[in-house]
C-alpha cells in the first residue's frame, strides 16, 4: 500500500516509521532532503494545485496531510491549511486515478470556548481565533473531497522538541487553582500511532469515521497540572494569572471505541518520558 505523508514534518515522519516496511511511504515537502530512508522524498508544495495533480496521478491508497504554518500568523495559516484544503480538494477533483483515503490532520482549536464543558465529535464548532476559524475552513475543503476521508483533530501536542511547558515550570510559572483553566493533550508519539492505527483499520476493510477527536485520556486544569510537574521537578511555583479565551475538556471515546491504545494515556506518563530523555 503506498502513502503519501504530505507535509511529512515531525508527526509526519513519525507516522511513517511506524508504517515501514508494511506500507511504502512518501513523504512531500518543499525540501525532503533530510527525510529518514524509510520515507521516499518528494519534491512539492501543497499550495501548487498542477503540482498536486501531476504528483497524485502518480497513484496513491492514502494521502495523510500534516501542515505546519511558518509562523503563528492569520496569513501564514491561510497560506498554509486553507491554500493547501484547497488545491488538495481542486488537484483531487481533477484527476482520475483518486486516493482511497485523505486522512487530514486539524486542531480542536475549532471547537472556540466551550466554559470547561465536555467537548466531542458532535459538539457544535466556534471558533474564537484566526487559527480555528481558518482550520475549520480547511475542513470544510475536505468535507467535500470525492473519495474517503477522515479529520484528526489533535488537542495540544507535547514531546520531543516540544517542551514549553517544562521550560515554563523550570522558571517557576504556575497558575492558580481558579478560575480553573483545563489543558487537553497529546504526546507527539501518540499522535503518529493515531495515524498508523487509521490507516492500518482502512487496510483491513474496517470502517474509519469521518472525523475523529484525538486527545489523551486526562484533561487536567492547568494548575494540578504544572503543580504535579514542579513536584517532579523539585521547582517551586508562583502563580501567574493568564487569559485563557478557549476552556473546554476534550472526550477521544470515539478514538478508543475504534480500538486505539494510547502509549501515554494521560500527561503524567508522557512528561516524565519526556522529563527521562532530557
Amino acid at each position: 500500500m503506498k502513502v503519501l505523508l504530505a507535509g511529512c514534518g515531525d508527526i509526519g515522519q513519525r507516522t511513517g516509521a511506524r508504517l515501514t516496511p508494511n506500507y511504502q511511504c512518501f513523504g512531500l515537502r518543499r525540501h525532503p532532503q533530510n527525510l529518514p530512508d524509510a520515507i521516499s522524498p518528494i519534491v512539492g508544495n501543497m499550495a501548487d494545485t498542477q503540482g498536486l495533480e501531476e504528483i497524485l496521478s502518480a497513484g496513491f491508497d492514502v494521502v495523510v496531510v500534516t501542515l505546519t504554518p511558518d509562523q503563528f500568523t492569520e496569513q501564514a495559516y491561510r497560506q498554509s491549511y486553507l491554500a493547501g484544503a484547497t488545491a488538495l480538494a481542486t488537484a483531487i477533483g481533477n484527476i482520475e486515478l483518486k486516493p482511497k483515503l485523505v486522512i487530514w490532520v486539524s486542531s480542536t482549536s475549532v471547537y472556540g470556548n466551550n466554559q470547561g464543558d465536555w467537548v466531542d465529535e458532535a459538539s457544535p464548532t466556534h471558533p474564537a481565533s484566526f487559527s480555528g476559524k481558518l482550520l475549520l475552513e480547511a475542513e470544510q475543503q475536505i468535507q467535500s473531497l470525492p473519495c474517503a476521508h477522515s479529520i484528526v483533530r489533535f488537542s495540544g501536542i507535547y514531546g520531543p522538541g516540544r517542551t514549553r511547558m517544562l521550560s515554563q515550570i523550570k522558571a517557576g510559572v504556575g497558575r492558580p487553582a481558579t478560575p480553573e483553566q483545563w489543558s487537553n493533550r497529546i504526546h507527539s508519539e501518540d499522535c503518529a500511532g493515531v495515524l498508523a492505527h487509521l490507516i492500518e483499520r482502512f487496510a483491513q476493510n474496517r470502517p474509519i469515521e469521518p472525523l475523529y477527536l484525538a486527545t489523551d485520556c486526562a484533561p487536567v486544569t492547568q494548575h494540578k497540572m504544572r503543580s504535579w510537574l514542579a513536584t517532579q521537578m523539585q521547582v517551586e511555583l508562583t502563580d501567574e494569572t493568564v487569559e485563557q479565551k478557549s476552556i473546554r475538556r476534550c472526550s477521544n471515546q470515539r478514538l478508543l471505541d475504534s480500538g486505539y491504545e494510547f502509549i501515554f494515556p494521560s500527561y503524567k506518563e508522557g512528561y516524565l518520558a519526556l522529563m527521562a530523555d532530557q
